[in-house]
């Protein structure tokens, strides 16, 4: 069963557009090299942002949120308020356009 990692935060105002960029090149080229990492969504607006990460299972994202993400979270300090929220889930569906 899938395993999908939600990660929320608030975005320091005027940061939305820097944060997005560097999540496409710093985060995500990160996020492809972990094992069991298939996908991210990442939804953004100017009350805050959801990085939605699905793992093939939770041992592989348990290893990546005690191996890699605290190193992912000191690149976003700069452009979050406060310390982000962390919430995981088993993935009871998944859908993709055929």
């Amino acid at each position: 069963m899938q395993f999908a990692r939600n990660v929320q935060f608030q975005v320091k105002v005027g940061k939305e557009k820097e944060l997005n960029s560097l999540f496409e090149k710093e985060v995500l080229p990160l996020l492809r090299k972990q094992n069991g990492f298939q996908n991210e969504v990442t939804l953004l607006n100017p009350k805050g942002a959801h990085f939605i990460s699905l793992w093939d299972n939770r041992k592989n994202a348990e290893t990546y949120e005690t191996a890699t993400y605290p190193s992912i979270l000191a690149k976003l300090t700069e452009y979050i308020v406060g310390t982000p929220r962390v919430e995981t889930y088993e993935t009871a569906s998944s859908y993709a356009r055929a």
